[in-house]
């Protein structure tokens, strides 16, 4: 199959912001393997470092299936793209037609065996690692899904994660993606888990690492589906590691499955929609615990006012 692969080379002042925008159309039109490749600043020691080049120029690029409608999305892209600059953000658009073969690995030159925690290793499935007494080794092949452990929001949700959840939990992923955190949560000891996604690519993808981890399959469920239409719960604990908007969206579907011990954690915002998902958090009876923050992003630990 042939694909367009779409590269959006960009500037900004805030080039944090402009990177989540661009991202946030390429995923609102379902492109595959979006690769981000903008700068970001050296991690604490032992932390993921030397897993991203210094990039020249910032740029995202995403793959769209060559198909009879291509065209008229292609165009929708351009110009939500191209509206970027009444936000001071000026993008320059390339286009090409590529082969599958050409570009589904392409983005593993970016992802090397990551430090997360003191306890925890994410290696990719190429790649060859010893893992030390007690070390906890994540075993991933991200393919089209996002999460690599790499982005400082998957991995402020591990490290989350592996302080407040207890063994014996019940689990719940929203947009699961490559299914990192589901295989974070079972190797931290949580009992049942229960991933979901809106691509079937994403599901097909983390159902693939739980294999590789060895994960009891009576532990662990993958639906293709949105919140609404899943089980009610209530879960122990709940993640969220998707974009400020779509956690505001479904915020009170969240808290509908939330009792009073539940951890939730809120990924993938940018500090400029903090106060949007802080708003969020008040008008549905929740409250902060803990808040980390590595570069422009902003990790949130909320559970449940008292009745």
């Amino acid at each position: 199959m042939k694909f367009i692969k779409i590269i959006i080379r960009f500037d900004a002042d805030n080039l944090i912001l402009a990177e989540e925008l661009i991202c946030n159309i390429f995923f609102s039109f379902h492109l595959k393997g979006v690769i981000c490749d903008v700068p970001l600043d050296e991690p604490d020691e032992g932390f993921g470092t030397n897993t991203l080049s210094y990039p020249e120029v910032c740029s995202i690029t995403g793959f769209l299936p060559l198909l009879d409608s291509s065209d008229i999305i292609l165009e929708k892209i351009k110009q939500k793209a191209s509206g970027l600059s009444d936000l001071n953000i000026q993008v320059d658009i390339k286009t090409e037609i590529v082969d599958e073969k050409d570009w589904s690995d392409a983005w593993k030159a970016y992802f090397e065996v990551t430090k997360v925690t003191d306890r925890i290793t994410i290696k990719p499935a190429w790649k060859s690692h010893d893992a030390g007494e007690g070390e906890i080794v994540i075993h991933l092949d991200p393919g089209m899904a996002f999460g690599t452990g790499t982005h400082p929001t998957t991995a402020m949700c591990i490290k989350l994660i592996e302080r407040y959840l207890v063994p014996d939990s019940s689990f719940l992923d929203i947009g699961t993606g490559s299914g990192i955190l589901m295989i974070a949560a079972a190797k931290l000891g949580a009992r049942t888990i229960l991933g979901i996604d809106n691509d079937a690519v994403a599901i097909e993808v983390a159902q693939q690492n739980l294999i590789k981890n060895d994960i009891d399959p009576a532990r662990c469920d993958l639906l293709c589906t949105t919140l609404e239409k899943t089980d009610p719960g209530p879960y122990h604990f709940i993640a969220a590691n998707i974009i400020a908007q779509v956690i505001v969206d479904i915020l009170a579907g969240i808290s509908m499955r939330m009792d009073e011990n539940t951890i939730t954690i809120l990924a993938g915002i940018i500090k400029e929609r903090q106060k949007d998902v802080l708003a969020a958090i008040v008008r549905n009876h929740l409250f902060v615990i803990h808040e980390d923050n590595t570069d422009e992003w902003v990790t949130l630990a909320v559970k449940k006012t008292r009745s």
